[in-house]
């Protein structure tokens, strides 16, 4: 029986990459965002933080797109190359870190709220719709604002203002799978409340989950760039995408390779994701895509 339960579950999953991989657009997306990732991993290597991201060269200032320096300097005479790689180990660790705290908190929520339901979900869904009535960006301005700037508040202020969607989205797909005949079975087997959540409905709901997550990745980084962009979100020296769009706009009608390449990395880290997230729906659950 075992045994069956496992080969059907590989096929599964052998179904899922082969409609993967067969979207050129999610594959493109995934491709994209490895390499990212890669790029994250090995900063160190490509570029060296101390001499070319934070040491100030007067000579270089507003240095134009050349051989040695293919992005050209701020106005700090800053390789701008070095800091776009840099900031890329921040964004995606700020912005991966984040989603898989919030969708902790989140799952939890969620899955009490939905396999108990009645007073216990009215109770939590109400809570989670006080925060869900404050827009996300707000609620994290709001938060990094009375906590104060730095990557710790930041991700504080992300985890929290994402929770209640997290929460909703776990509910919903536990909603959708809590009164199947296996989740009765193991009840009548004498399985206890905690084990029936872990062990069957949160791994048979973890389609929608993991598509959410990867969205949310996206919305992330979207969302530490604006707060960086307007001043609230990772200090400086310490070089990010959105704060290096925020110290070009003045400048950017005469040097508009200061914010040219921090936007096109952005966009690139944020179309790779949704690209991924919506093939990755799409293989979950090949019925969305017809």
């Amino acid at each position: 029986m075992e045994k069956t339960k496992e080969r059907k579950q590989r096929s599964q999953i052998s179904m899922i990459l082969h409609r993967l991989k067969k979207n050129k657009l999610a594959m493109f997306g995934l491709v994209v965002f490895l390499f990212l990732v890669l790029v994250a991993i090995f900063a160190d290597f490509i570029a060296d933080y101390d001499s070319l991201c934070v040491r100030q060269n007067a000579e270089l200032r507003y240095l134009t797109p050349c051989a040695e320096h293919i992005f050209g300097c701020d106005e700090y005479g800053r390789d701008i190359f070095a800091r776009i790689v840099h900031g890329t180990r921040i964004s995606l660790f700020v912005g991966v870190v984040s989603v898989l705290i919030s969708l902790a908190f989140g799952a939890l929520i969620g899955a009490v709220a939905g396999y108990y339901g009645g007073k216990v979900d009215n109770i939590l869904m109400r809570i989670m719709d006080v925060f869900l009535a404050i827009p996300s960006t707000l609620l994290a301005i709001s938060i990094v604002a009375a906590l104060g700037q730095g990557m710790a508040n930041l991700m504080i202020a992300m985890c929290i203002s994402q929770v209640p969607r997290s929460a909703r989205i776990v509910r919903s797909s536990i909603l959708s799978v809590k009164g199947q005949e296996f989740i009765e079975a193991a009840k009548c087997y004498g399985s206890s409340d905690g084990w029936i959540i872990l062990r069957h409905i949160i791994p048979n709901a973890i389609g929608p989950i993991i598509v959410q997550s990867t969205l949310n990745v996206a919305r992330m980084i979207l969302t530490i760039s604006g707060l960086s962009f307007v001043g609230l979100g990772i200090s400086p020296p310490t070089p990010e995408w959105g704060s290096m769009l925020s110290a070009g706009r003045s400048v950017m009608r005469y040097y508009p390779h200061l914010v040219l390449f921090p936007g096109i990395a952005i966009a690139i880290t944020v179309l790779s994701l949704n690209l991924f997230g919506d093939g990755l729906r799409d293989a979950l659950d090949p019925k969305m895509k017809k």
